[in-house]
């Protein structure tokens, strides 16, 4: 593929989009991987490059909302490590297993989550210890195997099993996030998958448009974050069956 200016200018305004929505509700790569591959970047350097980006956007959201008071609970910590860990290792059995019912268990999961943040009730409960902490961890395996959506998830775990509102658990979500981003591509980057060029040029795409969405999380609140969710789920998963069909 040839890398012009007029690319680049393309790829960076589709960045700012991405930012701007997956800071909010997770879902970028949906409007991210699909014009990489039209492009004609190579299916695996494009889900390379789309990781250089999204950790850019991801950083960028969680060092502003950490700015703004927030992601400053020390048992974060600890949850940080489970996601890392979970990323890891994902990464890594995702290479050495078929993975062939990931075409219809992506979509069923994304329809789910849907439908949770459609009809279930997101005030947040008593905390669930036995579920809590393992639900970072295994959204954190599902984002180093596969991907799309995890922010998504990451929101939907921490209503469901952590107690926390759905803003909150937005904002947890960046920095859980920021990690699984970092796992995934420290060995991309290691493979030398990453097109750096188009990679940094939508890295700042991805910090401007986070940046703004970060100081929108609370303002907006969930009346966009939840209508928000689950178009992004309902388009990630329908993009997944026309793949498959």
């Amino acid at each position: 593929m040839e890398v012009t200016l007029v690319l680049l200018l393309i790829l960076f305004c589709v960045a700012v989009l991405a930012g701007w929505i997956d800071t909010l509700a997770g879902g970028g790569g949906l409007i991210v991987l699909p014009v990489l591959l039209f492009v004609g970047m190579p299916p695996l350097a494009a889900l390379a490059t789309n990781k250089s980006q999204g950790c850019v956007g991801t950083f960028t959201a969680t060092f502003s909302l950490f700015r703004q008071g927030y992601l400053r609970d020390r048992s974060l910590i600890k949850l940080v490590l489970y996601a890392a860990m979970g990323a890891a290792l994902g990464t890594l059995l995702i290479q050495h297993i078929n993975t062939d019912f990931l075409n219809w268990a992506i979509p069923a999961l994304l329809i789910s989550v849907a439908i949770y943040f459609a009809f279930g009730n997101l005030t947040p409960k008593a905390k669930k210890r036995r579920f809590g902490d393992a639900s970072v961890a295994a959204v954190g395996f599902y984002d180093g195997a596969v991907g799309p959506g995890t922010g998504s998830f990451f929101a939907a775990s921490g209503v469901a099993w952590r107690a926390r509102s759905l803003v909150n658990a937005t904002i947890e979500a960046k920095l859980f996030n920021f990690t699984t981003n970092i796992a995934s591509l420290v060995l991309f980057a290691a493979g030398g998958q990453v097109v750096w060029s188009i990679g940094l040029t939508m890295m700042l795409g991805q910090a401007i448009g986070a940046w703004f969405a970060s100081h929108n999380i609370v303002t907006l609140g969930s009346k966009i974050i939840r209508p928000l969710v689950i178009l992004m789920c309902l388009l990630l998963s329908a993009q997944q069956i026309w793949q498959l069909f």
